[in-house]
């Protein structure tokens, strides 16, 4: 194998599996420490940079970065990492001195932002600091989009949804609520010179079977849970069967409960490792006694009188290989009475407004067509991201979206090339204070995945707007802090000062470390101390070692990060360095230290 060039910014992301895997590439082990340090809002902000909703995010993130995490590989259960990050918005100090600021003066261009959900919103995030006009336009009369319809109040509360929403917005957009876009080219009209479009996937899928349309005791998820939210459904029946077990479903059956239901259960076709739902959603839902049927495929709605009083069910066999199923069987159908029915089976974009004829091209799907690098349409100008993009994802993804669109709108209006990306960088700081002391805590904590406290069952359902997971308190975050591995903090090697002593082989618990003889990767991987079997994890080779023209080979998936080896090593040909990964954002397209960019960065 060749030597492993540690210079490309992409080496060393990919060693820190939890940033590598989260969409906006926050950080984590960073903001981890300075939790365990009691820096509150310097976590707060290091959260920020990156996912711009640190307490959003802390309650209501599909957590990406979590199966990623290398403690999973220790004991099976990941950091908490998604739950820190509220620890991080719920200890900080007052950071409203520290958010970017809009300049005293524009720079004269104008970019429309069309919904105001968390894409959009970060578009602002990021233009508003370089001096740009942003006019939001939202259809209902408080900004959030889906974050705020359809998220229920008992897991991401009102408060803290309006607080960090206000400090985009404070920054100086035009939001313009209760302002549906019913027309692109009249908007196009208006002379802005971008237009991003952050509607999300707004209409629920349909279920039609026979008996759809006879009763009004049916309804769509997306839109019964806005329902809830804006106040016009205050009430349920006591039977209630949810279609679809996804996010969504878990949100709509915990409603229920909460709205006067008394049995509600979620109805599944397929086996339960096909659920699109996460572990935990599942967790919370089943807690409350929600009960969750599997193998059951709809075929009607019972409806005697105009009135709902079942769904008709197939029950299912399968056969399943290799994870997949291979054969499907009917064993007999069944009718499960109810007194409502909620299908969440998924959403679908809606694009209605948008004129056919204005160079926007879309896909047989009847998907605008966008680039998946700018962000852009087939008409310049106009920007996609979140789920208006390419259908329904979650809030992390839309983030993401909307600083790879910023970026892109700020190069459109001022005259560059949309697909110029600014490359990815890295800097690497050594964490060595003395002889053999660390800049952060490199021992091993046995300690086992600290469990978030809930509010008690029967208190949790008097009002709608209780939040059910409390956070944690200062001695249960002080643990879990401590089973981060700091994958941050990296293994560099000088090759040149190596003496092939096998001191750090020798101490290395996870004996990741092997000095060989090079071959190619197959046959390298298998002859290393630990033979290497994740491929989705990169060898470290070094360049050929002095004395014998060996290699030092380390397998990344096995290092847990405990400086041993910098420590052991008598010629520091081993140290103990900090990666800091630069994921370029819209600011770092200004050339020169002007006052737009100096406001950006204050």
């Amino acid at each position: 194998m060749k030597p492993t060039d540690t210079q490309h910014p992409d080496y060393f992301h990919r060693v820190v599996d939890c940033q590598w895997a989260c969409p906006a590439h926050t950080d984590v082990p960073l903001y981890i420490r300075m939790i365990a340090q009691g820096r509150f809002a310097d976590a707060y902000m290091v959260n920020r940079e990156s996912n711009v909703f640190p307490g959003i995010l802390g309650r209501v993130c599909d957590r990406p970065c979590e199966p990623a995490c290398r403690r999973a590989r220790v004991d099976e259960k990941p950091v908490a990492i998604c739950r820190l990050k509220r620890v991080a918005a719920d200890y900080r100090s007052d950071i409203r001195d520290r958010l970017p600021k809009a300049p005293a003066t524009t720079n004269g261009k104008r970019v429309a932002l069309i919904g105001a959900g968390c894409a959009s919103l970060t578009v602002a995030n990021d233009l508003l600091p370089l001096g740009f006009e942003v006019t939001i336009f939202e259809r209902f009369d408080r900004p959030g989009g889906l974050m705020r319809t359809n998220i229920p109040s008992f897991r991401l509360p009102e408060k803290v949804l309006d607080e960090e929403i206000g400090y985009i917005l404070d920054m100086g957009a035009e939001l313009k609520a209760g302002c549906e876009i019913t027309s692109m080219a009249a908007l196009l009209e208006q002379g802005f010179d971008a237009i991003f479009v952050g509607t999300g996937a707004p209409r629920g899928k349909e279920l039609e079977l026979p008996g759809r349309h006879d009763s009004p005791r049916i309804h769509i998820g997306i839109d019964w849970l806005e329902s809830v939210s804006f106040g016009h459904t205050t009430k349920i029946g006591p039977r209630v069967l949810i279609i679809g077990v996804g996010n969504t479903a878990m949100d709509c059956c915990r409603t229920s409960l909460r709205l006067g239901a008394t049995d509600v259960k979620v109805m599944a076709r397929k086996p339960r490792e096909f659920f699109k739902a996460s572990a935990w959603e599942l967790d919370d839902a089943e807690e409350e006694n929600v009960e969750i049927v599997v193998n059951h495929s709809p075929v009607a709605f019972v409806v005697e009188d105009g009135v709902l009083t079942g769904m008709l069910f197939d029950r299912m066999e399968y056969t399943v290989e290799d994870g997949r199923i291979v054969d499907s069987r009917v064993v007999e159908q069944v009718t499960i009475p109810c007194d409502d029915v909620v299908l969440a089976i998924g959403q679908e974009n809606a694009f209605p407004w948008i004129e056919r004829d204005l160079g926007i091209e879309f896909d047989e799907w009847d998907m605008p067509v966008v680039d998946r690098t700018t962000f852009m349409c087939t008409r310049p100008g106009i920007f996609f991201g979140g789920d208006a993009a390419w259908g329904p994802e979650n809030i992390i993804w839309a983030v993401a979206h909307g600083h790879e669109a910023a970026l892109s709108i700020h190069r459109h209006c001022l005259g560059g090339d949309v697909g110029d990306r600014p490359p990815r960088g890295v800097n690497l700081q050594s964490a060595k204070m003395g002889l053999h002391e660390w800049s952060f805590s490199n021992d091993f904590d046995g300690s086992e995945r600290q469990l978030v406290p809930h509010v008690d069952l029967k208190k949790r359902f008097k009002k709608l707007n209780i939040e059910v997971e409390l956070g944690y308190s200062l001695e249960e975050f002080q643990v879990e802090v401590e089973r981060c591995l700091n994958c941050d903090l990296q293994t560099v090697f000088d090759a040149p000062k190596c003496i092939e002593c096998d001191a750090c082989i020798d101490v290395c618990p996870t004996n990741c470390l092997t000095i060989t003889e090079n071959a190619e990767e197959p046959a390298l991987r298998a002859k290393l101390t630990v033979p290497a079997e994740n491929l989705d994890q990169p060898l470290f080779v070094s360049e050929a070692l002095p004395q014998t023209a060996r290699v030092m080979v380390k397998d990344e998936d096995q290092c847990v990060h405990c400086g041993l080896c910098a420590e052991r090593c008598p010629t520091a040909a081993w140290d103990m360095q900090k990666s800091l990964i630069k994921i370029p954002h819209a600011d770092d397209l200004a050339v020169d230290e002007s006052p737009i960019k100096v406001a950006a960065r204050s």
